[in-house]
């Protein structure tokens, strides 16, 4: 299938590059577990990675983070590494449990290490782009309750100001949250991702802690300095009907939709969680439901809706969903498939127990036949257009708020070779999926969306959570032996693309990549 994605992409070539305009920022993204190492190095307390990476099963091999791409002691040549790319920014975060090892008190040495990291980048004429939460919670916090309590949320805002009070004199753009919905639904309902647990209570209220947690911080530091660029980063998975004139297909799709999207933007720019979610969530557990609207008090939906400048969004993957296995004979003539087949499975290979962090789902996502990456994530570049229409529209629109594409990438089951110039990594599958889904955030930016830069995931290679050190997302290799990093060929176009400012993809490129999947007759809605 990966073959019909290098025909989509030479089908969309142009005589003429597109431009890309002046303004429009190219970056990388990273995180502080993923890549720093130094897990026990000069003070730094443990996180709930740390913790629950040792847990039997949890992740693929039993491996941890502990060195990771050991960033922590090679970031120089990591920065100007990201200078000979071109890279105008550098999105990175900093680990809480490196700052305030129990959540509360400092640690000197920690924050030092990213006052040095933001001197190197600022050095190189490279943005930085700080997250100030990528999921590593102290440990210390979780054993008092973690997201789920409330004083979590003060404790952040607490931190937030602690690193703004060394390095808000040089750094603009402030991201409080990268993908809350992960260290919520994921992390205390599936039990998929650290601390592991699995309750739709403590889901739950890890939801609007984190989010309470936000417009804390928001506030905090817009009192403190208003010039600051603030946001937070949302992973949103767009899912469409299979047949849209179903009411079956329709109401699967939404309560998708509801618990990966909506239950996460309607607070931060409606101040109001969806209410079909809500009553669903209902439907489930009374109890925990009840729980859920008591922890929100008054006031918290004010905090949260605080205004904000940015939405950094985070896209992979789309998904398609029907109420049904089964097709009627309308539906099949039109989409041109008899049957519904079951999509390849999406799993590392873990032996821990974990429950469904959508738990208020139903319905059947067949396969689309679309092209796969190696975790079987589906590649469906015009998504992202339609996503990021649909948010500048229905929210960021209104509010004023600019968007970037913080996160965009796929793994690959990349391999270093030898060639007469040197060490290769050839990543072919990875260069058309960087072209096709840069050319839908400009299409949607040409299309009305305020869309503002592009950031890929990742700079390297990286320990990928419950999938250990088996799927590489990286545009540089790691030799995670030596720590070598080595250029893939998907780092010199993006390099390439960049110095140019040109991009050879036509306009909705992403519908070439769906002739003949199960989606080439169904409208993108």
């Amino acid at each position: 299938m990966v073959a019909q994605l290098f025909t989509a992409l030479s089908d969309a070539r142009l005589g003429s590059p597109r431009q890309i305009p002046d303004d429009f920022l190219f970056g990388a993204a990273t995180a502080a577990y993923q890549i720093e190492g130094a897990a026990f190095e000069d003070g730094r307390g443990p996180s709930i990675w740390d913790t629950f990476s040792r847990e039997p099963g949890a992740v693929a091999a039993g491996q941890t983070g502990d060195v990771a791409c050991d960033h922590y002691h090679r970031y120089r040549d990591d920065v100007a590494l990201m200078k000979e790319l071109g890279l105008e920014s550098y999105r990175f975060s900093v680990s809480w449990a490196r700052v305030q090892p129990d959540g509360v008190h400092s640690n000197r040495k920690g924050i030092e290490f990213y006052s040095r990291l933001v001197d190197e980048l600022l050095g190189a004429d490279i943005k930085p782009w700080l997250t100030l939460y990528h999921w590593d919670l102290p440990q210390a916090l979780e054993d008092r309750g973690g997201w789920p309590s409330r004083d979590t949320a003060k404790r952040f805002r607490d931190y937030a100001m602690e690193v703004y009070g060394v390095l808000g004199d040089r750094v603009e753009v402030w991201t409080t949250l990268n993908e809350p919905w992960c260290s919520s639904f994921l992390s205390y309902t599936a039990g998929e991702h650290a601390p592991g647990r699995q309750s739709l209570e403590a889901g739950m209220l890890a939801s609007h802690h984190l989010l309470l947690g936000h417009g804390l911080a928001v506030e905090a530091l817009r009192a403190e300095n208003a010039s600051l660029d603030l946001g937070l980063t949302l992973n949103l998975t767009p899912t469409q009907p299979l047949d849209p004139d179903s009411p079956a297909d329709l109401e699967a799709a939404a309560l998708i939709d509801g618990q990966t999207n909506r239950w996460f933007l309607d607070p931060l720019f409606r101040a109001s969680y969806p209410t079909d979610i809500v009553e669903a969530f209902r439907a489930l557990d009374p109890r925990a439901t009840e729980k859920f609207e008591d922890s929100v008090r008054l006031g918290d939906l004010e905090s949260i809706s605080t205004p904000i400048s940015t939405l950094g969004i985070n896209y992979y993957q789309g998904g398609i969903v029907t109420g049904s296995r089964s097709l009627s004979p309308e539906l099949a003539e039109r989409i041109g498939f008899n049957a519904l087949a079951i999509p390849p499975l999406s799993a590392p290979e873990t032996t821990r127990r974990t429950s469904s962090p959508l738990p208020a789902s139903r319905g059947f996502s067949p396969d689309t036949y679309l092209p796969r990456t190696a975790q079987q994530w589906q590649i469906d570049p015009i998504m992202l257009k339609h996503l990021l229409l649909r948010v500048h529209n229905d929210y960021t629109g209104p509010s004023g708020t600019s968007i970037y594409v913080t996160e965009n990438g796929m793994a690959g089951n990349d391999v270093l070779t030898q060639t007469e110039s040197g060490a290769a990594v050839h990543d072919p599958t990875r260069e058309a999926f960087l072209e096709l889904h840069l050319g839908a955030a400009l299409d949607a930016r040409d299309e009305g969306a305020d869309v503002r830069g592009y950031f890929y995931w990742s700079f390297m290679d990286n320990y990928e959570w419950t999938w250990g050190y088996d799927m590489r997302f990286g545009i540089i290799y790691v030799d995670y032996e030596t720590q070598r990093r080595i250029p893939k060929d998907s780092a010199k176009l993006y390099s390439r693309i960049i110095a140019s400012r040109e991009l050879n993809v036509a306009p909705d490129a992403g519908l070439l990549v769906r002739r003949g999947t199960l989606l080439e007759n169904v409208p993108v809605i």
